[in-house]
């Protein structure tokens, strides 16, 4: 039993069950302490662009100029089909379940969040910094991952020229740094989830559940689905137990259900990624970080999911090239996405107009959000972990030996 409590897993397990309970017993108090699950988060997000930074430029530095190209491949592969199985997977359920008939919803449908009017080559030109100081304190982290995987280049190319690599191991000392201060902070992470679960049921309350529970269960279920689909495959590739691989991706997948936020996981990810299952540092630092900006199977599970919510809820019927058209969205709309909590809401605000469906549908599902990123960011992070085990397998830096630990 003693050594159960000390698990920090069952901790944060027991920390969300407990704020739950809190938030139905004692609201008011509840949503009077968040700002202690807010400091948890300004804990942990204070590191995670550096660390994103060091950890790119550490992994793309430590390649040959030659492996670069082909690692990064294989992990935007892998990337692209998960995402747009999930993509698909929503629509199959949202026709088959329905979750948009029945909806008694009596609040007035209006939205303050917006969707973007720029073009793609907007977006595109947009991936790339013009200031990189100013693109860290922004924490936009798909131009940090650019410059990063610039700056890592330029540091293979160095050592392959002069046969040094100081700057390369001065990058690896501020990662270690970086990674301990979070490990730190972790040790803390019960009691700031215990705080954000208690406020979020505190504040919303299952009232706003209820209406529209269907739509949160398809959610659930097509997750589980999903993730058992993808670690079955990804075991039966690496020849690995499903149970133990499932088990080994269990802290990780807890800490982004309660957190909701992939930046905050990112840490975690990266730590059980190497020490639990034995993905080599040298892949895990590239596809990890890469996957979180890149990679969001959850949110293409959950626009595809809420844009026919939203139509069935607005009785409008979708053809099958429309809903072909949503899963194209739904998978191109997660490239470089918000990586915290309500970047689903600005994602769909995005999608909405550009499939005819009415922006206004945002407020639907805008009561839920918080509810509905424990099931998009499980997966996101989960997913981003079974696609660089899959890359280290094909690279042969998979350590069965740590596997094999419990």
């Amino acid at each position: 039993m003693n050594k159960l409590l000390k698990n920090n897993t069952f901790q944060i397990f027991l920390a969300m069950i407990l704020g739950i309970i809190a938030g139905l017993i004692v609201p008011h108090i509840m949503v009077s302490i968040k700002f202690v699950g807010d400091i948890f988060l300004r804990l942990i997000q204070m590191s995670v662009v550096v660390l994103v930074m060091g950890s790119v430029i550490e992994a793309v530095g430590s390649l040959k100029r030659k492996e670069i190209g082909a690692l990064g491949g294989k992990a935007f592969i892998g990337f692209a089909c998960t995402t747009i199985f999930a993509g698909t997977v929503g629509i199959i359920a949202a026709n088959i379940v329905r979750p948009g008939t029945g909806i008694q919803f009596t609040e007035e449908l209006t939205t303050e969040i917006t969707g973007s009017d720029q073009t793609i080559t907007e977006i595109i030109t947009n991936f790339f910094p013009n200031n990189i100081v100013a693109s860290i304190s922004e924490g936009n982290t798909i131009q940090v991952i650019v410059f990063a995987l610039l700056a890592g280049l330029a540091v293979s190319l160095l050592s392959e020229m002069t046969g040094e690599n100081k700057i390369l191991e001065g990058v690896k000392a501020i990662n270690q740094v970086l990674l301990t201060i979070i490990q730190m902070v972790m040790k803390v992470a019960p009691l700031g989830i215990f705080s954000l679960l208690g406020w979020a049921i505190g504040n919303y309350g299952l009232a706003v559940i209820l209406p529209l529970a269907k739509f949160l269960a398809t959610f659930a279920v097509c997750t589980v689905i999903i993730l058992a689909v993808f670690i079955t495959l990804t075991s039966a590739y690496v020849k690995v137990s499903p149970v133990r691989l499932a088990k080994k991706l269990t802290h990780m997948g807890v800490v982004a259900f309660t957190t909701t936020s992939s930046a905050v996981t990112l840490p975690t990810k990266m730590d059980d990624s190497e020490n639990k299952i034995g993905i080599s540092k040298r892949v895990s630092r590239l596809v990890n970080p890469l996957g979180m900006s890149l990679n969001s199977d959850g949110l293409a599970l959950y626009l595809a999911l809420a844009c026919l919510t939203i139509a069935q809820f607005f009785g409008v019927e979708m053809s099958i090239q429309q809903q072909f058209v949503v899963v194209i969205m739904s998978t191109l709309a997660t490239l470089g996405t918000v990586v915290v909590p309500g970047g689903g809401l600005v994602a769909l605000a995005i999608v909405l107009p550009t499939i005819g469906l009415p922006i206004e549908g945002v407020a639907l599902l805008s009561g839920i959000d918080w509810f509905s990123g424990m099931f998009r960011t499980t997966l996101n992070v989960i997913d981003d972990v079974l696609v660089a085990l899959i890359v280290a397998k094909q690279e042969g830096e998979f350590d069965r030996e740590i596997f094999a630990k419990d």
